[in-house]
């Protein structure tokens, strides 16, 4: 099974779609945006935010529309709407298993799996043919399963949420698509974010959604390899290709698993 790449950069902003005064400098100042019809936009907006994705279009090939859940009642709208625009990528809110995918097969998804069901259905969510990458949500996770806070006093995750990134993580690179991570809320914690975009960077995510424009530069900066990364990456890809199999590189034993995260990182910096 062939699906296309995952093409956004690790900077990708939420929008609310009932504020087309906003879709242009979002655009702008991120890598790709998030035109949002779900959490973003109540319930009595949602029509003047479907009116307004056709009146303001943006380049298609940088835009994710977030379409509300197939349980709710404005799914059929939202895909009305959008079969009137260019945008043909699209991330479906609370996702939770496979059946949540009928109407969506004119699209490449972002399967947002943010509900205990969905985490548990993240592996049969990533196997089909046109989920082209996952992400994970921590609020509404912890309110599906009834509680009340997905971080500790100190802004640290709580294990059922880290489980939840690791397992979407899993399944998504199991089935050889991307895996976006959360957003992190508290504006004001920017050492937080960057701690986090660094480690979603290091583990394999390949973007990390931002709900306000400040967060952007932070993210982007957390993906892009250090320059000594970028230098020995380089370097033991062109040793490789003179020693092959295992061999021994500045103090290290290189081998194959080694070699592809070199090459990650080379990937990650443009080449």
């Amino acid at each position: 099974m062939t699906r296309p790449a995952f093409r956004f950069g690790p900077a990708l902003l939420f929008c609310p779609a009932d504020r087309p005064d906003r879709f242009e400098k979002a655009l702008d100042r991120a890598d790709a945006v998030i035109l949002d019809l779900e959490d973003a936009v109540a319930g009595d907006a949602k029509h003047a935010a479907r009116l307004a994705l056709l009146g303001t279009p943006l380049d298609p090939e940088r835009v994710i529309v977030r379409v509300n859940p197939a349980s709710s009642e404005y799914l059929g709208d939202d895909l009305a709407a959008l079969a009137a625009t260019e945008y043909r990528t699209v991330m479906l809110a609370k996702c939770e298993g496979t059946a949540d995918l009928v109407d969506l097969a004119g699209f490449e998804v972002i399967a947002l799996c943010e509900t205990a069901r969905g985490v548990l259905a993240s592996n049969e969510i990533a196997a089909s043919a046109n989920v082209t990458a996952l992400m994970w949500g921590a609020e509404d996770l912890v309110a599906s399963l009834g509680g009340s806070s997905s971080r500790f006093a100190d802004r640290r995750y709580r294990d059922v949420a880290r489980h939840a990134r690791s397992q979407v993580l899993l399944a998504a690179g199991a089935n050889g698509i991307a895996a976006i991570d959360a957003v992190h809320l508290d504006l004001g914690d920017i050492d937080g974010l960057r701690a986090e975009a660094e480690d979603a960077m290091a583990v394999g995510f390949a973007a990390t959604a931002c709900i306000h424009p400040g967060q952007v530069d932070t993210v982007r900066e957390a993906y892009r390899p250090e320059a000594e990364e970028l230098e020995w990456a380089r370097a033991v890809l062109a040793a490789a290709e003179e020693q092959g199999g295992v061999f021994a590189f500045r103090g290290g034993m290189v081998d194959a698993p080694v070699l592809r995260q070199a090459a990650a990182l080379v990937r990650r910096a443009g080449g």
